[in-house]
């Protein structure tokens, strides 16, 4: 056996505890930033998800796509605009939103992860009422934008027992049959709260909560829940943070055993968070 043997074989061996610890589990992955628009990044998170599903693990993808929004919204000649980190959807712009993300993007992730042998099941909020919400009421009116008011797992749960990936789109109902567009940070935590998951993984463009917010060494590799108001006091949580730490939180404190936040411009950033002692980016619990 040559050294190149001798690692992968310590690296198959290295993982099989966590492959143990996840078989059967539900892993929620919320899908975003670099990773969507690079193919090579993209590549490698279908690959990952593929793979995790093949040794047991149920995984959901659950899915934003502003780049695309933007590009089609520009197409038409409407103007993105942006309150406080979050889209505002008047009625032109969440008729793309609906388009583009539960007809588009989902599709293509679907058919990706068909490329690699995956068998994947695109849906959204709407089928099946899957996701129910009310308008967001914030200081600033946002237009259509949906705060979540329930999820009926059952549609995840019957792909997932069927052996299928859940690759879901955002969009979402009132009771009127209104679509809202709902911030995927958002409705992957409560999804993942909704069917007990043991993991939820959000994807980001940075390594992950930092002492320094320009000096990557200083990663904070674990925080527990009830730290996050001191560390928001000190200014080290600030900024377009806040929102996907709050969704951690409101995860973990949902029953979710943890939620990380991860760098997803790291190729194969799903499998070393999961599936090593050396994890990456930053732990809530």
């Amino acid at each position: 056996m040559n050294i190149a043997d001798d690692v992968r074989s310590k690296v198959l061996i290295d993982a099989l505890p966590y492959i143990q610890k996840y078989n059967n589990k539900i892993v929620v992955i919320k899908y975003g930033g670099n990773a969507m628009t690079n193919e090579e990044l993209k590549d490698a998170v279908m690959s990952d998800i593929v793979l995790l599903n093949l040794v047991g693990i149920k995984t959901v993808l659950v899915h934003g796509g502003g780049p695309e929004i933007n590009d089609m919204l520009r197409r038409v000649g409407i103007e993105s605009k942006f309150i406080n980190g979050l889209r505002y959807t008047d009625e032109a712009t969440v008729d793309i939103v609906k388009m583009v993300l539960a007809g588009k993007v989902n599709k293509e992730l679907v058919a990706h992860l068909a490329q690699h042998k995956g068998k994947a099941l695109g849906m959204c909020g709407i089928d099946g009422s899957m996701i129910r919400c009310h308008k967001l009421e914030a200081e600033h009116d946002l237009g259509f934008v949906g705060e979540i008011d329930e999820v009926d797992t059952k549609p995840i749960t019957d792909a997932l027992n069927n052996g299928y990936i859940p690759v879901i789109a955002t969009v979402a109902t009132d009771s009127n049959g209104q679509t809202y567009n709902i911030n995927a940070d958002t409705a992957a935590a409560r999804i993942a709260a909704e069917l007990s998951a043991e993991n939820l993984v959000l994807m980001t463009d940075i390594r992950g909560l930092l002492r320094d917010k320009d000096d990557e060494s200083t990663l904070i590799a674990k925080v527990q829940v009830s730290e996050v108001p001191f560390l928001k006091r000190q200014g080290i949580i600030s900024g377009g943070m806040i929102p996907k730490i709050d969704c951690c939180v409101e995860a973990v404190r949902r029953g979710v055993n943890k939620a990380v936040i991860i760098d997803g411009r790291i190729p194969h950033s799903i499998l070393i968070e999961l599936l090593s002692n050396e994890g990456i980016g930053t732990q809530f619990a």
